[in-house]
């Protein structure tokens, strides 16, 4: 039984491109009804085992087991997660990046953070890392700084000019990724940028709402020329921890862990408990309070969450 990657899903159609040929040669598939029973769905990224049927079209029998599994977007056996964020147009929304970058920790998926239309800077005249972007309080490369402290890879792009688009190319090489992010931040524009004749459509942000339009209606993985797949993926603007429990969330901030190991009691939540060595790091300034704070009011929704229930 022939061997395929799932690298669009549609109406109830699964697009498999089988191992080794050309994304144009992929075969138009339905599920079979075991998969409904079971509560399993395929998704985007699953590599699987099909058959052909006499129409032409064919029937996918079995899904290979999963190293990543995505819930928004849904997308499995993801290795890179580029996590979009314009610098203004929508403005730059720090706590929203780092429920991101929570939803990727616990998935277990490396990221890149990719600050986009740095252009809007410079035809403002202010081409600077220094400028301070609309919906924060510190400087460009400040918030640069603080992620790439944490340990993120972080790219400044504008796809206008093509500028940060080489780097992120590279990092996409080889493997299964997805650019995920807001409504409007400019993931499709990324996306043609690093691609030549994709021409993903793109829509300008709406300023009364001070978001974009949603210009990608489904999931699907896209090839490079340089054996990768990255997945152009819905925008969304808000996203939830129904699959998270509160003991989790300090392991999903990076920069916690080497500090949360030494506190006094186990399952420390990080709020008010004596000898938390996480309060003490960030009151010696060893964690960002930006950061303290959001994990407080990620805390606070997912207890939020667990009294409506």
């Amino acid at each position: 039984m022939p061997e395929g990657l799932i690298v669009k899903a549609l109406s109830g159609y699964y697009y498999v491109l089988p191992e080794g040929q050309d994304c144009a040669q992929t075969i138009q598939c339905r599920a079979r009804g075991i998969f409904k029973k079971k509560g399993i769905s395929p998704l985007v990224g699953d590599r699987v085992l099909f058959e052909l049927t006499e129409n032409g079209e064919g029937t996918v029998d079995e899904i290979l087991p999963r190293s990543t599994e995505l819930v928004r977007p849904p997308v499995a056996n993801v290795e890179l997660v580029i996590l979009v964020f314009s610098i203004d147009e929508p403005a730059l929304n720090l706590q929203l990046l780092d429920k991101f970058l929570v939803h990727a920790e616990k998935a277990g998926v490396d990221t890149l953070i990719c600050l986009s239309k740095f252009d809007l800077l410079q035809d403002a005249e202010l081409a600077s890392l220094e400028a301070i972007p609309p919906g924060t309080d510190m400087p460009l490369q400040a918030v640069v700084a603080l992620y790439e402290r944490i340990g993120y890879r972080v790219v400044v792009t504008s796809s206008k000019y093509r500028e940060g688009v080489e780097p992120i190319l590279e990092r996409l090489a080889g493997r299964i990724s997805v650019v995920a992010g807001q409504s409007g931040v400019g993931k499709s524009s990324l996306l043609n940028a690093m691609i030549p004749g994709l021409s993903l459509e793109t829509n300008e942000i709406s300023m009364k709402l001070g978001r974009g339009k949603h210009t990608t209606r489904h999931v699907e993985l896209i090839r490079l020329h340089n054996g990768g797949f990255v997945a152009d993926t819905p925008g969304f603007s808000s996203l939830d921890f129904a699959d998270m429990e509160t003991e989790e969330l300090g392991s999903c901030f990076k920069e916690f862990s080497g500090f949360a190991a030494g506190c006094k009691f186990r399952g420390c939540l990080h709020q008010h408990e004596p000898g938390c060595k996480v309060i003490e790091a960030k009151e010696r300034g060893d964690i960002a309070p930006s950061r303290y704070e959001h994990y407080l009011q990620f805390l606070g929704e997912m207890k939020d969450r667990k009294r409506r229930y």
